[in-house]
């Protein structure tokens, strides 16, 4: 079976959106205080900047592993067509995530600009309300994530289990090799004293034997 590098990378993957989530969330809220030229906000939109630079590289890296497994065919690794389509749907859920955090920190410059996704209140002002489709997106996206997450887990249990069984085997041959060890050594102690038993037999007839030579 051909090694599958999806898990590695999209480990990666998945860290690196965390991070730039957490760096979005800090750039949201500098910007919705600072003026535009701050060193602060700067800092801060060219940390996100870069974060998803190198978050867009790692994804790169992740479609080649789903784009391996579908040119060469799943089954040869040990895969289901529905685990394949839950790694293509996982690499565009994020790809739509860059695309999203990336519009923020290169769109408007007023400091007060939305998400895309947010709609025009009657106000005029932003609200957090995201379409329809975007919400059933990130739903969607949401539950993919908690499958794989199940999978994920109930493979490592599985090797947990894979692991205490062979232990409690090598256990068991242990236990056979230590009672036929200590079955030997019982026997050897009988041969000593078997053999003590004889020698004591021996020493005696020769003394009444020399006694009545004198």
């Amino acid at each position: 079976m051909s090694t599958d590098p999806y898990h590695a990378v999209q480990a990666e993957v998945q860290a690196s959106l965390q991070n730039a989530a957490t760096l979005r969330a800090s750039y949201m809220r500098i910007r919705s205080t600072a003026r535009e030229d701050s060193e602060e906000l700067i800092w801060a939109r060219n940390e996100l900047k870069a974060t998803l630079a190198a978050l867009e590289a790692d994804l790169e890296d992740l479609e080649e592993s789903v784009n391996v497994v579908e040119s060469t065919g799943a089954r040869l690794f040990g895969l289901e067509e529905a685990e394949v389509m839950d790694r293509r749907r996982y690499v565009g859920h994020v790809r739509r995530e860059i695309e999203t955090m990336r519009a923020e920190v290169e769109g408007s410059s007023d400091g007060r600009r939305s998400r895309p996704s947010s709609m025009i209140g009657p106000s005029g002002r932003a609200t957090d309300t995201a379409p329809p489709e975007d919400e059933d997106a990130q739903s969607e996206w949401a539950k993919q994530e908690q499958q794989m997450m199940i999978r994920q887990q109930d493979e490592t249990i599985d090797t947990i289990a894979g692991t205490l069984n062979t232990l409690h085997e090598q256990a068991g041959l242990m236990g056979q090799e230590i009672g036929e060890h200590v079955e030997m050594l019982d026997d050897l102690e009988r041969g000593v004293d078997h053999s003590e038993a004889k020698l004591s037999t021996a020493m005696r007839k020769m003394r009444n034997f020399i006694r009545q030579t004198e």
